[in-house]
């Protein structure tokens, strides 16, 4: 029973239902992989010992088992793919499909529930059980299935425009309608889905890389995997449908005067949008630094100076490899009052625990750190 509760609550925090949303995707991700572990543990633990008290065929034999031991296989298969080092190996694609199996094996051992020796012959407790299971995936079906449906009838998102940024990076522009409904801010993200033959299949989160109009919304794409290279190319009029917004990396976020921004790689893309819209007053101080392995990888480099000399704010580039370059001696150096800012990073895994490990040692506290982790 716990491992079926528990799975009912792994299901609500991916259900993109806008109560928990508030709290950040990247925490609800992260307490979704933790929680899943649990609940295969509890689910695998209930397996093996109704076996060994029971006996196989025995167990087998009681309403529902047979579709829940399917289920449990499905669980398990989805649980080692999930595995950090069976993670690396699989394509975004294909974890992402895997992982809907779950749905399928929650329904599966579902009939098993009702059924065990907890809730058989309690026909108030079955229906109270029922009514939950109907509510959690009734959230799901309106948040991850019908408003992304109505969202693409009222917006009617397509690809206006591809723009090469630099090699293996592309903004692509998108036009719609009433995009302004959509009330989304810089820092933001979408989980976009390109209506292609090649790309229908799976919606990829992507920042928004400025600021959004009634009229259009830009990402920015560097090819990082089969999923995100097939969309260099993708051709203008391609119609798009966009979940979201999500993310609490936005300006509501700010509780100081002074402001950095820490960016690495392609994380440059909702920095460039924060750049451009937090407020500043003249006494306040509005900072990017931006990490890249060489000139040529700098993404956005006109836009940012236009930016910095138009809002009268500052835009560091460190370009290499050396550690030293993110170092807490080097940060403070390089960033006044450091530890009296409000700090926002976005960077890949290595360079954003690096960074977040050198801001703690120069004294930054953890409340003005603000971040969305999707690698744990």
């Amino acid at each position: 029973m716990l491992a079926g509760y528990g799975v009912l609550v792994l299901v609500l925090l991916m259900a993109r239902w806008p109560v928990l949303e508030r709290f950040g995707s990247d925490a609800l991700a992260r307490w979704h992989a933790r929680l899943g572990r649990l609940v295969l543990t509890l689910v695998v633990v209930h397996a093996v010992a109704a076996v060994v008290a029971v006996g196989l065929w025995r167990v087998l034999r009681l309403p529902g088992l047979v579709a829940a031991t399917v289920g449990t296989g499905v669980l398990v298969a989805v649980g080692v793919c999930s595995a950090r080092a069976a993670r690396r190996r699989v394509s975004y694609e294909t974890w992402h499909a895997l992982h809907l199996l779950t749905y399928v094996a929650v329904a599966l051992s579902f009939l098993h529930q009702l059924a065990g020796p907890d809730l058989a012959g309690h026909r108030l407790m079955q229906l109270l059980w029922a009514l939950l299971y109907a509510h959690t995936f009734g959230l799901v079906l309106q948040h991850r299935v019908l408003r992304p449906l109505r969202g693409a009838v009222r917006h009617r998102l397509r690809v206006e425009a591809v723009v090469p940024e630099v090699p293996g990076v592309v903004s692509i522009v998108l036009a719609g309608e009433h995009l302004d409904e959509l009330a989304a801010e810089p820092g933001q993200f979408f989980r976009w889905r390109f209506l292609s033959p090649d790309t229908w299949r799976t919606a990829h989160p992507f920042s928004l890389s400025a600021p959004p109009t009634a009229t259009h919304l830009r990402l920015t794409v560097k090819a990082l995997g089969d999923g995100s290279g097939l969309l260099q190319g993708i051709e203008v009029g391609t119609w798009v449908v966009a979940e979201g917004p999500y993310g609490a990396l936005t300006a509501a976020r700010r509780t100081r005067r002074d402001v950095l921004l820490l960016a690495g790689g392609v994380g440059i893309t909702p920095m460039r949008a924060l750049f451009e819209t937090l407020p500043i007053e003249e006494d306040q101080d509005l900072m990017l630094v931006y990490r890249a392995r060489c000139p040529e990888e700098i993404v956005f480099r006109d836009e940012l100076d236009e930016l910095a000399e138009r809002r009268r704010a500052r835009v560091v580039y460190l370009l290499g490899g050396d550690p030293s370059l993110v170092s807490p001696a080097a940060l403070t150096r390089l960033v006044p009052g450091l530890a009296a800012r409000d700090v926002y990073l976005c960077g890949p895994p290595g360079l954003s625990h690096a960074l977040r490990r050198s801001l703690a040692a120069a004294g930054l506290p953890k409340s003005r750190l603000h971040e969305e982790r999707f690698s744990f």
